[in-house]
């Protein structure tokens, strides 16, 4: 058997030496995937003594053979026909300017999205291609424009956190689809961030992660439909990873230098230490969402205090707060579906349950909103 995790974790340090040998960010891509296919067929009959040494030299010789192919490039040929001896600068570690470079400025999101887990990550394009469930070719065809993008950017260039901890919040959105654990895979990539840079929001990410996928096991019921929070069997929640993210959150905070991704991870973690949906501090997590909305405007943020408000000062307050945002905002109808509901407006919350439903972004959600309208119908005819 192959360590698939051994390799993914050795990806972005074979690329950082051939990026450091010569080639070009799509070259040392591609002869690293070239080489990791390689892997996979020789090392469960004839496993190596130093892995990375195999991969780098096997690399190497794909992006020489690759370069000797190429006619149109035969002057860079020359200069890179010789393989370098190893030296201390093959121990560099690159992984840090890979993930600057995955999340450039030019990529669209789902572009950032996917180079990073194929350069940073080590995931094949299939194996994406079923995360995302969109065929390989597709996906083959995205990263291919993603890598011509790049090319030329250097791996010293100054890169964006910000941008980077944004496409690893797209990846663990993404969840779970396919043969590919995306939240995991993300945590994974997240933990490594942080392992390599001392930033306080790359721990208010990691640690909202944490918090998050801990409650996993139990959004779902056996019949695999959507469990609301308040509905949750919390003994389910996973203690260790709400543990950990408390722990990773509380030495943020303690820096006193507060971003968007910490106060998000505060708000999951005021619902992680409720023993019950009761027990909620709802008044503490509109203090949190006021400090969100403070640090980023955004109507999502908003959306989502209104709810709180509704939880802490009752229905009629949720709803005064809806009445600020555009309806257009996506789940804003179910929400007023759930705050006319607890105002006791049964027949107004059916219709706009019915009406979210078939506005709804998935199959479980749009399952989940119509069982509520039919719930509420049942009600209004018995």
């Amino acid at each position: 058997m192959v360590d698939e995790a051994l390799l993914r974790t050795l990806t972005p340090t074979v690329i950082g030496v051939l990026g450091r040998r010569g080639a070009d960010f799509a070259a040392a891509e591609d002869a690293v995937q070239d080489a990791l296919v390689e892997a996979v067929r020789v090392w469960p009959d004839d496993p190596p003594r130093d892995p990375k040494g195999w991969l780098v030299t096997v690399a190497w010789r794909k992006f020489l053979d690759a370069t000797r192919a190429d006619a149109s490039r035969r002057q860079r040929e020359e200069r890179v026909e010789a393989e370098p001896e190893p030296g201390q600068g093959e121990e560099a570690d690159d992984t840090l300017q890979l993930y600057f470079l995955c999340a450039h400025p030019s990529l669209t999101p789902a572009s950032a999205v996917a180079l990073t887990l194929r350069a940073v990550g080590g995931l094949t394009t299939r194996q994406i291609a079923r995360a995302y469930l969109v065929p390989e070719a597709t996906m083959a065809q995205r990263i291919s424009r993603a890598k011509r993008t790049v090319t030329g950017a250097r791996f010293t260039q100054a890169g964006d956190v910000g941008t980077v901890l944004r496409v690893l919040y797209l990846v663990f959105n993404e969840g779970y689809s396919g043969d590919v654990d995306l939240a995991a895979e993300a945590i994974r990539l997240t933990r490594q961030l942080a392992a390599k840079i001392d930033h306080d929001e790359v721990a208010g990410l990691l640690a909202l992660m944490l918090l998050h996928h801990a409650r996993r096991p139990a959004r779902t019921d056996a019949e695999g439909r959507l469990v609301p929070l308040a509905e949750q069997d919390r003994s389910r929640w996973d203690t260790r990873l709400i543990a950990e993210g408390v722990d990773v959150l509380q030495a943020a905070l303690a820096r006193d230098r507060l971003g968007e991704f910490q106060a998000q991870a505060a708000i999951a973690a005021l619902h992680a230490d409720a023993q019950t949906a009761a027990e909620t501090d709802w008044v503490q997590i509109v203090e949190w969402y006021d400090e969100l909305v403070r640090l980023t405007d955004s109507p999502v943020a908003r959306l989502n205090r209104a709810v709180a408000v509704g939880e802490a000062d009752g229905p009629r307050a949720g709803l005064a707060a809806l009445a600020d945002l555009d309806p257009a905002l996506p789940r804003y109808t179910a929400v007023a579906a759930y705050l006319r509901e607890r105002d006791g407006d049964a027949a107004t919350a059916a219709r706009l349950y019915a009406e979210a439903a078939r506005a709804a972004p998935s199959l479980p959600e749009r399952d989940h909103l119509t069982r509520q309208a039919a719930r509420l119908n049942a009600r209004l005819r018995g």
